[in-house]
């Protein structure tokens, strides 16, 4: 038998999240277009043969612009130091871009990102990767991917900057590769007993759910409008015969966040209040009863003392 965790890092929106949804066959972990959708390590436990795989889903590494990405990042590098193996998730597409740039020789293509002011190349986050540590290379987007020819030399130009233990293309989308991952991770995590039931999924809290599942609609319905300053907390949560019970807060920065999220008439609250509590619902199997509040706390996200009530650790010492 064989266990251990396998850390899932990259830069952001390359897709981590979907393929940890993917290898766990149900959408645990929340997606977004917007990019450091993760702001929490996410345990996600796969069975693949005779191996458990307890993947941990990372925040996206980035040059951060406040002390909530600060953390972030440091949640993401935490999750490096004890992981027993890593996953290395890049996306073809971004790839592709920088192979095709002006002036640049296709066959010696090194990969980089679009650039935006928070993006981190793939190159300096490899430099972060423990040189001890048995890392898979993933890939991602390749449905995405014009012109296949190119993927040989953009393998090539990611092996020159690690020693990759496996290099495999996927789409975490359609799942087209996915199994492959699982199979090449397993052959790098120690022969040791089992930790988790056959049954288990994560070492998440139901709590956690709840606030994710709320941000994540928030992330989908204004998605132009508030993504990086909404955050929620739990005001009640509990179980009765009638369901599970959720009184939330989503807190923002400005008043026109809150106006937007509260929406005409508390239109749109309540329609990121009804998909949440789908999400919900799809999780506990269960009724669930939601309320919603939309509260203003300025300068959250660089605030330590604000960044820990609304459940952001502070930095272990």
């Amino acid at each position: 038998m064989r266990y251990g965790t396998i850390a899932i890092v990259g830069r952001s929106n390359v897709g981590k999240s979907t393929f940890l949804n993917s290898a766990l066959g149900m959408p645990l972990a929340i997606v977004s277009r917007v990019p450091q959708t993760t702001r929490d390590a996410l345990l996600g436990v796969v069975n693949s043969g005779d191996a458990q795989l307890a993947f941990v889903d990372t925040p996206g590494l980035h040059h951060p612009k406040n002390e909530l990405g600060r953390r972030m990042n440091q949640e993401a590098t935490e999750s490096l130091r004890n992981a027993d193996a890593a996953l290395f998730m890049t996306d073809s597409h971004e790839l592709e871009g920088a192979a095709a740039a002006p002036g640049k020789d296709s066959s010696r293509a090194r990969p980089r990102s679009r650039a935006t002011s928070t993006d981190r190349s793939d190159a300096e986050l490899l430099a972060l990767l423990p040189a001890q540590l048995p890392t898979v290379l993933v890939i991602n987007k390749i449905d995405r991917m014009h012109d296949k020819t190119r993927l040989l030399p953009l393998l090539q130009g990611m092996a020159a900057l690690h020693p990759f233990a496996a290099v495999v293309p996927i789409s975490a989308r359609s799942g087209d590769g996915v199994e492959r991952v699982l199979a090449e991770v397993a052959k790098l995590l120690p022969e040791q007993e089992q930790r988790f039931g056959a049954d288990e999924v994560t070492n998440r809290p139901v709590s956690f759910f709840a606030r994710e599942y709320i941000r994540e609609q928030v992330l989908v319905m204004a998605s132009r409008e508030v993504p990086h300053a909404v955050a929620v907390t739990l005001d009640q949560i509990e179980e009765s015969a009638q369901g599970l019970h959720v009184a939330a807060t989503v807190h923002v920065e400005k008043q026109g966040q809150r106006a937007i999220l509260v929406g005409k008439g508390g239109e749109m609250i309540r329609e990121i209040g009804k998909a949440a509590r789908q999400r919900l619902m799809e999780l506990t199997e269960q009724p669930v009863h939601l309320r919603l509040f939309v509260r203003v706390t300025e300068r959250w996200r660089n605030v330590p003392r604000q960044l820990a009530e609304l459940g952001y650790a502070p930095e272990s010492s």
